[in-house]
């Protein structure tokens, strides 16, 4: 809770900051307020349908914001995954932005706090990329990395590549993670952009544990290998 309350404090800074900037000053760099949701899907699991989300708000100007991101996925018994970063955002080259703040996992099971140092922008090819490590208590450490890339097929048809791989330095029992590659999501959506702000789409998503992770799933009675058929809406204002 003291982490929480920490980084909500930073971002207040940060962001009471932009403000005072902005009035000071003139409006060739505003500040600016953004809700980015890049995925908002319905999902077709082996334990049935699933709503799943991963997105940002962002507030602040071209080279510094206080950001918040969330993901997770939820049925209707449980929520099965629910992660939160608060972080503020800093850019350091033309296409790339240093990011620094905290990371919550208030589900499965056992609520973590991490530290968070990463990476976001594109990757030659025009690659969205985002890599990050995240260090917790007791010296346990994690890290992601994430890439997708879009393939414009007409002026509203686009398709999206994208894959995500996760790391853990340690096992996590009580919330089902092994030591080492702990998963793997790969997916391809088509989405239609009804206009800039808003474009429904479908694809497929394979998900993919390993090692231990695998093991505490099957033992669960679940499966280490799930392909889902996805629909969703990307939206951001």
């Amino acid at each position: 809770m003291k982490m929480i309350q920490f980084a909500a404090c930073v971002l207040l800074l940060v962001a009471g900051t932009e403000v005072n900037t902005a009035y000071a000053g003139g409006n060739d760099n505003p500040l600016l307020l953004m809700v980015d949701f890049e995925e908002f899907e319905w999902r077709d699991t082996d334990d049935g349908g699933a709503l799943a989300w991963r997105g940002s708000v962002w507030l602040g100007k071209d080279r510094d914001k206080a950001v918040l991101k969330t993901r997770g996925e939820t049925t209707s018994d449980a929520t099965e995954e629910f992660e939160l970063q608060a972080l503020y955002s800093r850019a350091i080259a033309r296409y790339w932005d240093l990011q620094l703040g905290w990371r919550g996992d208030f589900q499965p099971e056992t609520g973590r706090d991490w530290a968070v140092i990463g990476v976001q922008g594109l990757a030659p090819g025009f690659i969205e990329t985002e890599l990050a490590a995240f260090v917790g208590s007791s010296g346990r450490a994690s890290a992601r990395a994430r890439g997708s890339y879009e393939m414009l097929i007409t002026n509203h048809l686009v398709l999206e590549p994208e894959v995500e791989l996760d790391w853990y330095s340690e096992d996590d029992p009580a919330n089902g993670i092994g030591s080492g590659i702990s998963g793997l999501e790969a997916g391809l959506r088509l989405r239609y952009i009804i206009r800039r702000e808003l474009a429904p789409y479908i694809g497929l998503s394979w998900e993919k544990a390993f090692g231990d992770t695998a093991d505490y799933i099957e033992a669960d009675g679940g499966k280490s290998s799930d392909l889902q058929l996805v629909a969703g809406l990307r939206f951001w204002f």
